[in-house]
Formats: C-alpha cells, structure tokens, sequence
C-alpha cells in the first residue's frame, strides 16, 4: 500500500482529518511529509489508529494512550495499567448489570406499584448509598 494523504485516511477510517491533526498535535501519530498542503502518512497508520481506538473504547483517555508510544513510534504497553483499566471495567460491568438487572426487575414486577415493591425499594437504596458514597469521595477529593 502506498503512502495516504489525511483526505484518504480520513475517508478510509472515518476518522475526521481535523481528528487526525489533533492526534498529530498530540503525538499520537506522525505524518510522514506532505504533498502540496496535504499531510500524508504511511500505511502503518492504520494500525497505530486502530491501537489509539482500541484504547478509546476501554476508556483510555488520549493522553494516556500517547504515553503506550515511545518516540519512534513503536508501542510499549504497561501491563500494570492494562490490569488496572481491566479491573476498572470489571467494575462498571458489575454496576452496568446491576442497573440492567433492576430494570428488568421494574419491568416485570408485580407490585401494584414500584414503591410497593421490595426488591425495587432494595435495589432503590443500595443505588443511593452508591450515590452518596460518590458525592462524599468527590467532595472530599475538591478539599485536597
């Protein structure tokens, strides 16, 4: 495959070419030179985008991401951090399904009402007691 220009690389991955010059902008890709006014990049580029999307979706920020590249390019992964991350999503997976698990409850509860319900009101309080533990934990992390 021969060296792209932003245009093609943007319609190829769908990736807006503004998207691509702030990740430039951000070290997390490097054009290779231009042709005319247009960056261009060379067939790797695809990988690296996937890599920095793969990223995204685990809930990487950008910054973060361009910390798994060294200079040259290449990638240098903390596996510590990746556990990290991994564990962090086991988490919301565990409140996500909760959640989902209510809902389900909600909708095929018998009680004339929700407020009737004791697993509804169970679910009600365990969900409040996450919200407050929250709120405290971000206040106190405001006063720091």
């Amino acid at each position: 495959m021969q060296d792209q220009n932003i245009s093609q690389v943007s319609r190829n991955t769908g990736i807006a070419s503004s998207t691509l010059r702030y990740y430039e902008e951000l070290g997390l890709i490097h054009s290779i030179g231009r042709h005319g006014l247009k960056r261009l990049f060379d067939p790797e580029i695809y990988e690296r985008l996937a890599l920095i999307s793969m990223g995204q979706a685990a809930g990487f920020t950008l910054e973060e991401i361009a910390k798994m590249f060294t200079s040259d390019g290449q990638t240098k992964i903390d596996k510590r951090v990746l556990k990290e991350k991994a564990d962090e999503l086991d988490k919301k997976i565990k409140k996500l399904t909760a959640m989902r698990d209510g809902l389900i409850h909600a909708v095929n509860c018998t009680a004339p009402s929700h407020s009737e319900c004791p697993t509804f009101k169970r679910i009600m309080n365990v969900a409040m007691q996450g919200f407050f533990r929250n709120k405290v934990l971000n206040n106190n992390n405001r006063q720091l």
